[in-house]
């Protein structure tokens, strides 16, 4: 389990005007869980998410991944193994030239046995659905599928967490469709915990909870059916609830007997025919 207590952070302590870029966080992730945090531009969830695995330790409070403290120089690269993170940007995170040492890496900077590294890579890259081009070269992949082979990275160092970073942001449609289903195979399959940060409300729609951050706050918290059905609270934050869910309210608004709490086209579909 991913245990926030407490948590509040700025990025100069030294400077007595600088911005409280979290507050008071508190916040459990189970292990299996699938959350989706949401959130303006500089609302807090990619520094939380840097909490989360090390690589920002926090002002006041403690970020504990299974027990272990962010703050013990001696648990750190304990914690980076077990909540890996994969970055926005997949050519920030990709090294080698050919797509299976690309995976390799991590697991061979562990020290692990070349034989097992093996076992990895060829697992990981199954997991991802990338197994058919281990020996192309990564720059010569789409955006989806690099960034599933950043996700094959992390997968070889066998976390038990997976933050990602707005992952689907610089994607197409299509390559945003490959990174979720896969995402979504790790969780329900894998048992992997998905720490997802992203501004496309479609995607948040099919995790298991929702958080929603604003100015350093968590703002609310619940499932997708329960955040989203507050379609006017959402809006006055700022943000979109998804397609589906916004036509629903407006044609709830003009009289029609349809529920609020729809989140995908199958259950839109059902409620206008029932």
């Amino acid at each position: 389990m991913i245990s926030i207590k407490n948590l509040s952070f700025k990025y100069d302590y030294e400077d007595e005007n600088a911005k409280e870029i979290l507050k008071d966080i508190n916040l459990e992730i189970k292990e299996g869980e699938f959350v989706a945090l949401l959130g303006h531009n500089g609302s807090g969830k990619s520094t939380l998410a840097k909490l989360i695995n090390g690589l920002l330790l926090p002002g006041q409070g403690d970020v504990l991944v299974d027990g272990m403290n962010t703050k013990s120089e001696e648990e750190i690269w304990d914690i980076r193994r077990t909540a890996g993170m994969v970055f926005q940007n997949p050519d920030n995170q990709l090294v080698a030239t050919i797509v299976e040492d690309e995976v390799a890496f991590g697991p061979e900077n562990m020290g692990i046995e070349p034989s097992e590294i093996r076992k990895r890579v060829d697992s990981a890259l199954e997991d991802v659905g990338m197994a058919d081009y281990k020996k192309n070269a990564p720059h010569l992949l789409s955006g989806g599928q690099k960034q599933r082979v950043a996700i094959a990275g992390i997968l070889a160092m066998s976390p038990k967490y997976i933050i990602l970073d707005e992952p689907t942001a610089m994607l197409d449609p299509s390559g945003r469709r490959e990174v979720i289903d896969t995402l979504v195979k790790l969780n329900k399959e894998e048992g992997k915990t998905i720490i997802l940060i992203t501004h496309y409300m479609e995607e948040a729609a099919i995790s298991d909870r929702v958080v929603v951050m604003e100015d350093g706050n968590m703002v609310l918290s619940g499932t997708p059916r329960e955040v989203f059905s507050q379609v006017d609270k959402i809006k006055g934050l700022g943000l979109d609830v998804p397609q589906v869910t916004e036509l629903a309210y407006e044609l709830k608004k003009d009289g029609i007997d349809i529920s609020g709490e729809v989140l995908n086209i199958e259950e839109m579909v059902k409620e206008i025919c029932h």
